[in-house]
């Protein structure tokens, strides 16, 4: 082992780390994000309102648009799935924007509650075996980014970081 090359690059590494406080002072997620979306502006407002009927809000206003459900699912569609299923997402959400246009005569998103719910369900119950699975994967992840949301987490399920608390000044008794 090459001892010079081995303190060389602990040196340049220490310094990375001495710096790094100084460069993420006050950054956000949008600052350091990794590229655009392969959604587009309308379908991200599609996927929005799909998320508004699944995840309606409720008497206290929470609902899956306030806690960000629809941003979790771009970024989860994203990042985490593969280029089949983001075509299947894209080709399912025109397919739905494109009955909405048939049946309603407007948009998905401009459609009231009751008649986005009758296009999930007939996507729901239908013979294609896409439309079945698109319309499962938006239900069961917007379930998902919404019970794992911090306001959730914390309002409902009474989640804490750490169970219990530290107290590392305590007299001892000693007898």
């Amino acid at each position: 082992m090459d001892r010079r090359s081995s303190l060389k690059k602990f040196m340049i590494l220490s310094g990375g780390l001495v710096s790094l406080p100084a460069w993420a002072n006050g950054w956000k997620l949008q600052d350091v994000s990794s590229g655009g979306s392969h959604f587009l502006e309308g379908q991200e407002d599609l996927l929005a309102s799909l998320v508004d009927t699944i995840l309606p809000p409720g008497e206290d206003g929470v609902g899956g648009i306030k806690v960000g459900v629809d941003q979790f699912l771009i970024k989860l569609f994203d990042r985490c799935y593969e280029v089949e299923v983001q075509e299947n997402i894209q080709t399912r959400m025109k397919s739905l924007h494109e009955k909405a246009e048939m049946m309603f005569g407007r948009s998905f998103k401009d459609c009231d509650q009751l008649q986005r719910q009758e296009l999930l369900t007939a996507c729901a119950n239908s013979e294609n075996e896409s439309e079945k699975n698109f319309f499962e994967l938006i239900k069961s992840e917007s379930i998902r980014g919404f019970r794992t949301s911090r306001e959730v987490m914390i309002k409902y399920y009474k989640y804490r970081v750490a169970p219990g608390f530290y107290h590392g000044c305590v007299d001892v008794e000693m007898g």
